[in-house]
């Protein structure tokens, strides 16, 4: 078990935390969530002792070894790939070495021998004979092939850094594991697999994430930051997110009986329990579920912002069409070639890649930004565009300029302070936040100040490339919810599954040899078994 008794930390006036009691049981995921800024990773730094809190104590029952995922990628840049994974297993990997450095002694005596002796039976009772096998297998499942095993981490990318820190946290069944992000970088296939991997998961998983699939995929609890104050919740995030705004409404709806609130919430209890079979987690959760108090689940405090996209007009029947589209990297080496596809009225298009990159330049074409090597696009003559790209930073360079200067520059007929403060109010910037200077802003903030722009354009063609970075998980549900109820058409990437599976009825996959095209839903992209073989024709990799 972990506990944790009386923690409080502040900053100057700020209160981080305040008096946190909780308890952290075997064979449970935690999901850490909680506004920007609210502390999350923090809390993860309190719990592995990196930070130390200002009052309080972090316990941890004897014996039970803490695994963090590392976020330092340089931290061992001179250590090859797999001895950094067997590093993850400190308790091992020092007996390991100590055992080579008594081994190498040229005086090897008798009491060396007894040490020795010592240090075999407890590398044996540690599954030391299997360690580097071990190591190699959680490489190769989390996508870092055998050639790259032997390598110094420094000769590897910053994505297969990603990985190889990953195995490292996952390697030997550590008794708590905590990972902040874990998901960022990794593709389809890995997520899925490290999905599977913490469900299967017996001791203690803590862990901070945005990707809403994989905290509901994954965790059997939930710990809201929230006015300072940390709570465990029983569920995933989204039983946690519904559960929320149903007691929200209900306590805006006053004269309603607590007999009937009591009733409805029961009854999302009961429906959400039968619903959780998507879920390798099901069983224990619905079991945890059928004991909950529901006393216990208070509404969030949480703002969403409000964004409403509207349209100035209907698009006509001619929409896009992408004939024969390439185009080359900074080397000279295609990163694409071949994509051709017509967009149709009502199509929301989800455009993924094994390489971002081709997203952005395939974003970057349709949006007039970027050449194509060969190829051309067509827009409807009905079309407006609105467009979020990945890097936003050309939008910012004004750094002096406030938030309503910098809005009213695209607001049509530079409409009157009061209409601009009442869009920022939308997007959660009140009173004096408004005055804020471009500067200062985060880059949750800054795609908060685009989201803006965009709905002042009243586009009916919405071109979003990765929209959910940076965001916290208010803002994207709200920025989810909003684009699966806009009617006019989108193209859109992102690296959040709920965000893709939930918006788009259509697919697009970019390859090197050319483009995957579906009508159908992200899971059933996934699901479909020939479009996995379509997807191993086109990257290559058919056997």
């Amino acid at each position: 078990m972990l506990s944790v008794s009386n923690v409080s930390l502040r900053y100057g006036k700020r209160v981080l935390f305040d008096d946190v009691n909780l308890k952290f049981n075997k064979g449970n995921c935690y999901g850490i969530i909680g506004a920007n800024g609210a502390g999350k990773t923090t809390f993860l730094k309190i719990l592995s002792g990196e930070i130390e809190s200002m009052t309080g104590k972090i316990e941890i029952s004897p014996g039970m070894r803490m695994s963090v995922l590392k976020q330092n990628h340089f931290e061992f840049d001179t250590i090859s790939v797999l001895n950094t994974v067997m590093m993850g297993n400190k308790v091992l990997w020092d007996i390991i070495q100590e055992k080579d450095a008594i081994y190498s002694k040229p005086d090897f005596n008798d009491e060396d021998g007894i040490k020795v002796g010592d240090l075999e039976a407890q590398f044996g009772e540690m599954n030391g004979w299997t360690a580097e096998s071990d190591a190699a297998e959680l490489l190769s499942n989390l996508g870092i092939k055998e050639d790259l095993h032997y390598k110094l981490m420094n000769e590897l990318t910053p994505s297969e850094k990603v990985r190889v820190l990953l195995a490292q946290a996952l390697f030997g069944n550590p008794d708590i594991l905590m990972m902040d992000e874990p998901t960022n970088g990794l593709d389809i296939e890995t997520i899925a697999w490290l999905e599977n991997f913490l469900a299967d998961f017996q001791n203690i998983a803590i862990v901070v994430s945005h990707d809403r699939h994989f905290l509901d995929m994954v965790c059997t609890h939930m710990v809201d930051i929230d006015f300072s104050k940390l709570n465990i919740f029983t569920g995933n995030y989204t039983f946690w997110y519904e559960t929320s705004q149903m007691l929200l409404r209900q306590r805006q709806q006053k004269n309603k009986k607590n007999e009937e609130k009591k009733g409805e919430l029961l009854d999302f209890i009961a429906r959400f329990s039968a619903n959780a079979s998507k879920s390798k987690q099901a069983t224990s959760r619905k079991k945890a579920l059928e004991k909950l108090d529901f006393e216990t689940i208070v509404p969030s405090s949480r703002r969403y912002p409000g964004i409403i996209f509207k349209s100035e007009r209907e698009a006509g029947n001619q929409v896009l069409e992408v004939d024969k589209l390439a185009v080359k990297n900074n080397d000279g080496e295609y990163l694409f070639k071949d994509i051709t596809f017509q967009a149709n009225k009502g199509d929301k298009i989800a455009i993924i890649s094994k390489d971002i990159l081709s997203i952005t330049a395939l974003f970057e074409i349709l949006n007039g930004r970027k050449q194509p090597e060969t190829g051309e696009y067509k827009w409807g003559i009905t079309i407006k565009t609105s467009y979020m790209p990945y890097d936003n930073s050309e939008y910012f360079d004004e750094l002096a300029m406030n938030l309503i200067d910098w809005l009213r520059q695209y607001s049509p007929n530079e409409k009157e302070e009061q209409f601009i403060r009442g869009f920022l109010g939308k997007m959660l910037f009140s009173g004096e936040e408004v005055l804020k200077k471009c500067k200062v802003l985060s880059g949750g903030e800054k795609v908060r100040c685009m989201l803006s722009r965009m709905m002042l354009q009243e586009g009916n063609l919405l071109l979003l490339d990765d929209p959910t970075n940076h965001l916290d998980l208010e803002s994207i549900t709200a920025l989810n919810n909003s684009l699966k109820d806009y009617p006019g058409n989108i193209v859109f990437s992102s690296h959040d599954h709920e965000f893709l599976h939930t918006i788009a009825n259509r697919i697009i996959e970019i390859t090197p040899n050319g483009c995957i095209d579906k009508m159908m839903t992200y899971d059933e992209y996934l699901a479909d078994e020939r479009v996995k073989q379509q997807r191993l024709e086109m990257y290559g990799q058919l056997a």
